[in-house]
């Protein structure tokens, strides 16, 4: 497949998000960027979630609404998406998430400066109605296989893919789809750079999964074992680090 160099694909699952779909496209709009097309994928939501997209995307040709026919989850709808992309750049910002306006424009100069598969920013978290913005998490400097095995450190409303030196690529249907797509694409080589500008903001909902630490870390362990298929020493050693790290990550809002 030829992709269109200067264009970058923003992929963005949606369900039941009316209430927050709307600032994450508009946040999209508002970049300094502007050569992009936004494929919100809506997973059947039960919600105005699918009317929100079609009003802004009524009047902006590069806001697109695609309908899941069943509810799949995050992995296929975000599959949907990257099936459609035409960019040779993926962006990925989840439905209830932003970007400040500079993101893309920064981003794709400190990428191309690099040569990398992955890159990824800083980022802080804002609470539902975004009235509290809580302290910066920064980004690594750069990630490889090994260590992202270590260290779930990639926001994923942060990354950028280069499909230039990646290829084509899905999701995989797995609880952490997007980990286990980082892991994959490194798995052959190659690193994830890490930008320290905080460029995305991370809205945290009460009742989100992601919230659940024990769960969470539960989830971790199966990805190395079930998807990446590691030995159980391996396993433990990566999951003692991750689990270190994840103690930091946390500490505060």
């Amino acid at each position: 497949m030829t992709f269109r160099d200067s264009l970058v694909s923003v992929v963005t699952p949606a369900f039941r998000a009316a209430s927050f779909i709307g600032d994450a496209i508009r946040s999209v709009q508002a970049q300094t960027y502007t050569e992009f097309e936004m494929m919100v994928v809506d997973d059947c939501s039960p919600d105005d979630t699918a009317a929100v997209v079609e009003k802004l995307a009524a009047k902006d040709s590069r806001i697109r609404l695609l309908r899941q026919e069943r509810n799949g989850g995050p992995a296929a709808a975000r599959n949907r998406a990257l099936a459609e992309a035409r960019g040779r750049w993926v962006a990925f910002l989840d439905a209830d998430d932003l970007w400040l306006p500079f993101k893309l424009e920064h981003q794709l100069a400190f990428h191309r400066a690099r040569s990398a598969k992955i890159s990824f920013t800083a980022y802080r978290r804002i609470n539902v109605d975004g009235s509290r913005t809580g302290r910066l998490v920064p980004a690594r400097d750069w990630l490889d296989y090994g260590r992202l095995l270590c260290d779930t450190a990639i926001a994923t409303s942060t990354v950028i893919v280069d499909r230039a030196l990646t290829g084509d690529f899905r999701m995989k249907k797995t609880y952490y789809d997007d980990y286990a797509c980082w892991l994959e694409l490194l798995r052959s080589g190659g690193r994830a750079v890490g930008l320290p500008e905080d460029l995305m903001r991370y809205r945290v909902v009460g009742a989100s999964v992601s919230r659940n630490k024990l769960n969470s870390a539960r989830q971790v362990w199966n990805t190395y074992r079930a998807v990446e298929r590691l030995g159980w020493a391996r396993s433990a050693w990566s999951f003692v680090n991750y689990a270190g790290r994840g103690l930091l990550k946390y500490r505060y809002f």
